[in-house]
C-alpha cells in the first residue's frame, strides 16, 4: 500500500541527505554510521501501527521493489535490524497512536511535523520528541495576531481530530486574555460530505464574522474553498494554522479566496547546502530501488519504467497507454512541489531531527568511563544500546543546526519560532508568500510578535477588515457585559456623574477627586470651577457701588443735619439719635462689602456679627425716637414729667442697651460654634461654592430673630403715635419705614432658603442695601425736602402749627 505525496517524498529524501551528510562528517559519529528503515504510513493510524511495529521487532520486510526501503549508505553490513529510533509521524494523531503502542518499549519516536499540544504530556508521552514547536506556542501567537488587528470577534473551525481540538481548546483559553471570543467553534469530518459542507457554509454565512481560523491541512481546506465558490462567498479573511500556512497547491484554483490570507508557518530554512542538488540527482537507472520514488518519476513525468510495479496503477488503461521512459528525463527541467526548495520548513525539521539523532549517540559515545549517567555511574554502548538510554541524550542534546541553535525543554518540545506570512498575488497572478513578521517565544513578555502591517496584502480594501462583536467604548464610556453573551458583545455605558474613563474598552470608570469634575466628555478630570461672589463680576461691582453709594447717602445726610443743627426742623427731631442713625446706616451700608469677595474664616466671623449689631444699633436708635415722641407728647399733659426720666441721656443708654443684647447673642455664637468658611459641592457638583458656614444655624436666626422683635416693637409704637398732632409728626414715617423694613426681610427669608452659592450673599446684600435704604429715605427724605427745597418752611411756627 503507497500513498504518493511529493512533499512527503522531499521530506524522505531530506531525511537520507541529512544521514550521507552526517556519514561523511569527521567531527561527528567519527565511529558509527547511521543506516535507516523506510516505511510508508499513508498518514493512516493502522498502517503506521503495523510499519512501526515491525521496526521494533527487527523483522523489515524483504522485498525491495515494495513499498519499504533499507540501506545503510555504504555499510558492509547492518548489524541492528531493530531500529533504535523513529523519526516520524507527520500528524499528530498519528505520533499518539504510535507513543501509545511503542510506550512499553520505550521506543524513541522523533517528529518533525506534529504539533499538537497534549504530546507535551511527559507521563503520557515519556519518549516523545520533536523538532516542530507545540501548538501551545502558535495558538499564543494566533491569538496576539487577531488581537494586534483588533479583530475581537472571530470564527473558529477545524478538523475533528486531536490536533484540531487542542488547538482550539488552547486557542480558548488563550485568547480571553487578549478580549478576543470565538463568534462560532465548528468541527468538521476528515471526510467532507455535501451534508458537512453544507453544515459548515451555513455557520459560516450566518456569522457577523469574517475573520476565519481553521485548523486543518490543505487537503480538508480544498473542499471548504470549492463549496465557499459555490456559493459565493467572497471577503473573507482567512487565517492559516501552520498545517496549510504554506500549501501553494490551493492558489492555483482558489487564489481569488486565500489573497490576504495570513498564517504562521514554522521556520524556514534558506537553503540546506547540497540539497537541491540531490533532489534532482535522480535518474532512472537509480530509482528502482525504492517503490516511492518510482511512483514519484512515472507520475511527474507522465511515462511507465520498464517493470514496475506500482499497484495504483494496476487496472488503469491511461497508465497501460503510457509510452516507457526514455532515460533523459531530468527533475532540473520540470516544476514539482518534490523539488522546490524555496520554503524549507518541515524539511528543515527533518534535517533537525536526524542530527538530533546524531548529537545524541556523539554525546553516548563521549560517555567517560565511571562517570557515565546510569547505574554506578556507568555509560551505554553507541554499538549495543536501549532505547531508553538514547532518549536520556536526546533530551539532553544542545547543537547548532546550519547556524541555528537547537535546544528542547522539558517536555521535549524546541523553542518555538514561526514566520508570519501573507498571501500576496502578484502582477502575473502567481503566489508570493510574503514574510510580513515573526513570532519568537524566546523573546521578552509583549515583544514576542512583531509584525510589518505596511506590506499586507488585504483581501479587500487597503485596511484590515474589522470584525468585532460590538464597537469599542470611546473614553467617558464604561462595558456594560450582556447577559448570556461573550465578553466581546456588550454595551457602552456613559460613566456616571463625577467618574472618568481616559482610555477605549474601560470595564469601569473611576471618580475624580474632591478637588476634580469630569470635563464634557467625561475622559478628563479637570479642576473644579471655584465660585464665591467677587468684585470682579457685575453682580458683585454693582452691589459694591450700591454700598458705597448708600453709605455716602447717609453721611451727605449726616452731614447737611449737621450744617442745619441748629435750625427747628432738625432739632425738633432729636438730633442727636438722627446723627447716630445716620452713622449707622452708613455702617449697615458698607457691612454689604464683608459679603462680596473670597470667605475666609476670619471674615466669615466679623460679616454676621457685624450685620445684626449694625441693625440692632438702627433699630434700637429708631426705638428711641418713637419713645421720645411718645414721651414728648404725654409730657404736654398737665401734671405729666415723662421728659424728665427719658432725657438724652436715658435715649442713648436704651440704644445701646438694645444693641448690648445682640451683641451678647453674638459672642455666644462666636464661643460655641462660630461661622466659617466652607467648600459646597453638594449643590452643584462641578462646582466648589465657598460659602460662609453659618456654624450653628441656632445662632444665626437668633440674630435675625432679635432684630425682628426690635423692629415689632419700633413698629407697635410708631403705629400708636403716627397720630399725635404735630405738622411733622416723625412716628407716621418710622411706620412706613418698618413696613418696608418687613416686607424685605419677610421676602429675605424663602429666597435665602432656596438660592445656593453666591445668589444666596447677593440675596443677603440686597435685603440689608434694601431695608438700610428703606429707613434712610423714610426717615429722612421728607426732612431733606424741607431743609434744601423748602427753608421757609424750616421754622418753629410751622413746627408748632397743626
Amino acid at each position: 500500500m503507497r500513498c504518493f505525496n511529493s512533499r512527503a517524498l522531499r521530506w524522505m529524501q531530506t531525511m537520507t541527505f541529512a544521514i550521507g551528510e552526517i556519514n561523511q562528517r569527521s567531527d561527528l559519529l567519527p565511529q558509527l554510521k547511521l543506516g535507516f528503515h523506510i516505511r510508508d504510513s499513508c498518514d493512516d493510524i493502522p498502517v503506521s501501527l503495523r510499519a512501526s511495529l515491525l521496526l521494533v521487532n527487527g523483522q523489515p520486510e524483504r522485498d525491495s521493489r515494495g513499498p519499504e526501503s533499507d540501506s545503510n549508505l555504504g555499510c558492509a553490513a547492518v548489524q541492528r535490524t531493530v531500529s533504535p529510533v523513529i523519526i516520524g509521524g507527520a500528524a499528530s494523531g498519528v505520533s499518539m497512536a504510535l507513543q501509545r503502542s511503542l510506550g512499553s518499549f520505550h521506543m524513541p519516536l522523533v517528529s518533525y511535523f506534529a504539533s499538537c499540544s497534549c504530546l507535551s504530556n511527559q507521563r503520557e508521552f515519556p519518549t516523545f520528541m520533536r523538532t516542530m514547536p507545540s501548538d501551545a506556542f502558535q495558538v499564543r501567537a494566533l491569538a496576539q495576531l487577531v488581537s494586534y488587528f483588533g479583530w475581537t470577534w472571530v470564527g473558529v473551525i477545524g478538523l475533528e481530530s486531536d490536533y484540531a481540538r487542542f488547538a482550539i481548546q488552547l486557542f480558548l483559553e488563550e485568547s480571553v486574555q487578549y478580549g478576543v471570543c470565538a463568534a462560532y467553534i465548528h468541527f468538521y469530518p476528515v471526510v467532507l460530505s455535501q451534508q458537512a459542507l453544507d453544515e459548515l457554509l451555513d455557520v459560516i454565512q450566518m456569522a457577523s464574522s469574517k475573520v476565519i481560523i481553521n485548523f486543518c491541512s490543505d487537503s480538508e481546506m480544498k473542499g471548504i474553498l470549492k463549496e465557499i465558490r459555490h456559493r459565493n462567498i467572497t471577503g473573507l479573511q482567512w487565517i492559516a494554522s501552520e498545517a496549510w500556512a504554506t500549501a501553494k497547491s490551493l492558489w492555483e484554483k482558489f487564489g481569488d479566496l486565500l489573497t490576504g490570507t495570513l498564517g504562521f508557518a514554522i521556520q524556514r530554512a534558506d537553503v540546506i547546502p547540497g540539497l537541491q542538488q540531490h533532489l534532482t540527482s535522480l535518474r532512472p537507472n537509480n530509482i528502482y530501488e525504492s517503490a516511492f520514488l518510482a511512483e514519484f518519476w512515472e507520475e511527474t513525468f507522465k511515462c511507465r519504467l520498464n517493470g514496475s510495479v506500482n499497484s495504483h496503477s494496476h487496472g488503469d488503461n491511461n497508465y497501460i497507454d503510457r509510452l516507457p521512459c526514455k532515460g533523459t528525463e531530468d527533475l532540473s527541467d520540470v516544476y514539482s512541489p518534490y523539488s522546490d526548495v524555496t520554503q524549507l520548513r518541515v524539511s528543515y525539521n527533518v534535517y533537525k531531527a536526524v542530527y538530533l539523532v546524531a548529537h545524541a549517540l556523539h554525546d553516548m559515545a563521549n560517555c567517560s568511563v565511571r562517570k557515565g549517567p546510569f547505574l554506578n555511574g556507568t555509560c551505554a554502548d553507541p554499538k549495543n544500546f536501549k532505547p531508553w538510554q538514547l532518549i536520556y541524550y536526546m533530551k539532553r542534546a544542545n547543537f547548532s543546526a546550519l547556524g541555528e541553535k537547537v535546544s528542547f525543554d522539558q517536555n521535549g518540545d524546541p523553542i518555538a519560532y514561526y514566520d508570519l506570512l501573507n498571501w500576496q498575488r502578484r502582477p502575473d497572478g502567481s503566489l508570493h508568500l510574503e514574510k510580513v513578521g515573526f513570532y519568537d517565544a524566546s523573546s521578552p513578555a509583549g515583544s514576542s510578535l512583531v509584525i510589518n502591517d505596511s506590506v499586507i496584502q488585504w483581501p479587500v480594501g487597503k485596511q484590515a477588515s474589522r470584525s468585532v462583536c460590538s464597537e469599542s467604548c470611546p473614553p467617558g464610556f464604561r462595558i456594560a457585559r450582556r447577559k448570556g453573551e461573550p465578553i466581546c458583545c456588550f454595551d457602552c455605558v456613559p460613566c456616571a456623574e463625577g467618574e472618568v474613563s481616559n482610555k477605549t474598552d474601560s470595564l469601569e470608570c473611576s471618580r475624580c477627586s474632591k478637588d476634580t469634575w469630569p470635563n464634557k466628555a467625561r475622559d478628563l478630570c479637570i479642576p473644579k470651577t471655584i465660585e464665591f461672589l467677587s468684585y470682579h463680576e457685575l453682580m458683585g461691582i454693582v452691589l459694591c457701588v450700591v454700598s458705597i453709594l448708600g453709605a455716602c447717602i447717609s453721611l451727605s445726610i449726616l452731614a447737611i443735619f449737621f450744617t442745619c443743627k441748629d435750625t427747628p426742623l432738625v432739632r425738633a427731631n432729636n438730633m442727636e439719635l438722627s446723627f447716630l442713625l445716620l452713622v449707622f446706616l452708613a455702617v449697615c451700608f458698607l457691612v454689604g462689602l464683608l459679603f462680596i469677595g473670597e470667605p475666609s474664616d476670619w471674615l466669615c466671623r466679623i460679616r454676621y456679627p457685624a450685620f445684626g449689631i449694625s441693625f440692632s444699633l438702627c433699630i434700637s436708635c429708631l426705638l428711641a425716637k418713637t419713645a421720645v415722641v411718645l414721651m414728648a407728647f404725654r409730657s404736654t399733659l398737665p401734671g405729666s414729667n415723662a421728659m424728665k426720666w427719658f432725657g438724652p441721656n436715658q435715649q442713648r443708654a436704651s440704644a445701646l442697651l438694645g444693641t448690648a443684647v445682640q451683641v451678647i447673642i453674638c459672642l455666644v455664637w462666636l464661643l460655641t460654634s462660630p461661622p466659617h468658611a466652607n467648600n459646597n459641592t453638594d449643590y452643584h457638583s462641578a462646582t466648589i461654592i465657598i460659602e460662609c458656614a453659618t456654624g450653628s444655624a441656632v445662632g444665626f436666626w437668633c440674630v435675625l430673630g432679635y432684630i425682628g422683635i426690635l423692629a415689632c416693637m419700633c413698629f407697635l409704637m410708631a403705629f400708636l403715635a403716627r397720630k399725635l398732632p404735630d405738622n411733622f409728626n416723625e412716628a407716621k414715617f418710622i411706620t412706613f419705614s418698618m413696613l418696608i423694613f418687613f416686607a424685605v426681610w419677610i421676602t429675605f427669608i424663602p429666597v435665602y432658603v432656596s438660592s445656593a452659592g453666591k445668589y444666596t450673599v447677593a440675596v443677603h446684600i440686597f435685603a440689608i442695601l434694601a431695608s438700610a435704604f428703606g429707613l434712610l429715605f423714610c426717615i429722612f427724605a421728607p426732612k431733606c425736602y424741607i431743609i434744601i427745597l423748602k427753608p421757609e418752611k424750616n421754622s418753629k411756627k410751622n413746627m408748632i402749627r397743626r
